[in-house]
């Protein structure tokens, strides 16, 4: 598959998990539904253009993520006013990611969205976006930055990454155990799909572990993918 891998930064990111609306918390890295929306910003499509492009995009892309340092998240309270009765307060603590800071793998698996993956890996390479792109919120801006471009190549058996990998994979704690690594291991349950009413699709959310700080962790026997550069990926 044609892919690529992009630096995607920023000062702030908040990916909401749909279960906290009161309180949101967010998740601990960019989820693959944030990702398309960054995209359209990117490529300046607006938002009901973009209502039948999420359900287009979650089948055709697959990604992966590395996140290169530890997970921060910190909580701020934020004064809410109703534009009704602006008298009218509610306060509201939201999460907040510190300083993300990832490698995203981005490859492309149906040529029905080749125009728009490369016209993205194009606009990030030459520094250009019609609109802001954002970790999550539009006071969260995002730095992106091309790696490189490459093949993602399909590869069995045993497996070495820094990034995330699916919960189940078989991720080999022996192995890690006797090379007496000190890792720490995240979960995840992320969204994959997005309809085109904006909606997750509960059923469409997949399991995720990951190692933080560029740790790697071993897999044992399973699919993934061999980047040009050699690093291995879960792309989902």
């Amino acid at each position: 598959m044609n892919g690529a891998l992009i630096h995607v930064s920023g000062n702030w990111a908040h990916f909401k998990k749909p279960e906290t609306n009161n309180n949101p918390l967010t998740h601990d890295f960019i989820t693959k539904t944030a990702l398309i929306g960054m995209i359209g910003a990117v490529l300046g499509i607006e938002r009901d253009a973009m209502k039948n492009r999420f359900p287009e995009l979650s089948e055709d892309l697959v990604y992966g993520v590395q996140i290169k340092s530890a997970v921060r998240k910190e909580s701020w309270a934020f004064t809410l006013r109703r534009a009704s009765n602006l008298f009218e307060k509610a306060p509201k603590q939201m999460e907040f990611l510190r300083n993300p800071n990832f490698i995203v793998a981005l490859a492309f698996k149906n040529f029905r969205s080749k125009s728009l993956f490369e016209q993205f890996i194009s606009a990030v390479e030459n520094s250009e976006a019609k609109f802001t792109p954002v970790l999550g919120l539009h006071n969260c801006p995002a730095n992106l930055a091309l790696i490189q471009k490459g093949l993602f190549t399909k590869k069995t058996g045993e497996f070495e990454t820094k990034a995330f990998v699916l919960k189940d994979c078989g991720v080999d704690i022996a192995k890690l155990m006797r090379e007496g690594k000190q890792i720490r291991l995240g979960f995840e349950r992320i969204p994959t799909y997005q309809n085109d009413d904006f909606w997750n699709l509960p059923d469409k959310y997949v399991e995720v572990l990951y190692p933080s700080e560029q740790n790697e962790i071993p897999v044992t026997e399973n699919l993934h993918y061999q980047f040009t550069n050699g690093s291995r990926w879960m792309l989902i």
